[in-house]
């Protein structure tokens, strides 16, 4: 199993602009250590929204270091495309066949007209390994955090 770190992207991603992020995180993660020791890593962009860096944990663990200098490459990135990667109140969700990215007061405001539902697609991005990311990523809200924290009409 992998950990994982999910960074959103505020705005749908280019062809060109994924696999600009794509090439640069695996230049980085070829290098990318902890402690002197080589980590286990490589990442993806999903839908031209999502970029997920996975780390094998049982080849080595990150450590704050680490972490901290993926964070700037992430930070690097998110200045050069001007999108917004750390805005966690910037809610995903499905909306036919495209992703849509709404800030919290938007996103309650589509609950109330109904135009986004207990059974609306929506993508935690809280999951942390690989197992809850294929299991529970992409779920309806009424089985993710979404249903508590958002007030569903009865």
């Amino acid at each position: 199993m992998e950990r994982i770190w999910i960074y959103q992207s505020n705005l749908e991603l280019t062809t060109q602009e994924s696999e600009q992020i794509i090439k640069k995180l695996s230049g980085f993660t070829e290098q990318w250590k902890a402690h002197g020791k080589q980590l286990a890593a490589h990442a993806e962009v999903r839908y031209n929204r999502f970029i997920i860096l996975f780390l094998d944990e049982e080849v080595a663990a990150a450590t704050g270091c680490s972490i901290d200098k993926s964070v700037r490459l992430l930070k690097e990135i998110q200045s050069e495309l001007n999108i917004e990667l750390f805005d966690r109140m910037l809610i995903a969700y499905r909306q036919a066949d495209a992703i849509k990215v709404a800030p919290r007061s938007v996103f309650e405001n589509l609950i109330e007209r109904g135009e986004v539902n207990e059974n609306t697609i929506v993508f935690d991005n809280t999951v942390s390994n690989s197992e809850e990311l294929a299991a529970r990523w992409e779920v309806p809200m009424k089985e993710s955090w979404h249903a508590k924290v958002f007030q569903l009409p009865a």
